[in-house]
Parts: C-alpha cells; sequence; structure tokens
C-alpha cells in the first residue's frame, strides 16, 4: 500500500525560535491555505482552537536508532511513540493552536510550535461539545 499526501498550505510566522511543544508556546503567526480549499475555511471562528496536522519537513529520515529517544526534557530514552519527537517513521506532526483572526485563506493563530513555512497536511476543529 501506498499513501500520498499533498500539502494544503503551510505555516508563516516571523519567530526566529518556536517552543519545541505547542502548550507552551505565545507565538503567533498565519496558516496560509491554498485558495482551493477557501471554502472548508468557513465556520472557522475566533477563539476557536484547531489541530494543525503538519510535516516535519526538516527531520532526518527515520531509522531503528530513532526508536528509542531521550527527549531533553526527560532522563532517560523513550519509545518513539510516546514522545514529541520530530523524527518519526512518519513525518506528521499535531499543535493545537488558537483563532485570532480569518481573513480569507490565512487563519491568523496563537500558539504556534512549527517552523516557518511548514508544510500543512489538514486541519481540524477541535472536538467540543455539542458540535
Amino acid at each position: 500500500m501506498s499513501v500520498e499526501m499533498h500539502p494544503i498550505g503551510y505555516v508563516r510566522h516571523d519567530s526566529e525560535d518556536v517552543p519545541r511543544i505547542y502548550t507552551i508556546s505565545d507565538v503567533e503567526g498565519i496558516l496560509v491555505i491554498d485558495q482551493k480549499y477557501a471554502a472548508g475555511l468557513s465556520d472557522i471562528e475566533v477563539g476557536q482552537r484547531l489541530n494543525v496536522l503538519f510535516h516535519f519537513h526538516k527531520s532526518p529520515e527515520f531509522s531503528e536508532k530513532y526508536l528509542k529517544i531521550k527527549p531533553p526534557t526527560r532522563d532517560r530514552k523513550h519509545g518513539v511513540f510516546s514522545t514529541h519527537s520530530p523524527i518519526r517513521p512518519n513525518p506528521i506532526g499535531l499543535s493545537v493552536v488558537e483563532v485570532l483572526a480569518v481573513e480569507g485563506c490565512q487563519i491568523k493563530v496563537k500558539g504556534l510550535d512549527m517552523l516557518n513555512e511548514t508544510p500543512i497536511l489538514d486541519i481540524k476543529s477541535e472536538i467540543r461539545p455539542g458540535h
């Protein structure tokens, strides 16, 4: 089986340094989405939280040596699937960001932990009770 994905957009921001994980990030920036997906952005609202799936496009190719790694915030090696390591068999990341504004195909957000120009694979609204 083969799986092929194509970015729907990219991340844009001016920050020189982004935190390793979104839970501690105050970095603001823009999710720039391709015009052909504009209709899919309807109903995204200010204050909403979005799950952003992205490609770790700068990570090295995965090999068995990365199955157990020592995260910088832990005292021993852990299995890659119990970490937020960007070096993964499928280099897919997940961030949760807060929507600050929506203008056309640009979503201004806060809480970025992605590098500038990171390819966005998908966006999903955070599940809220009653929705």
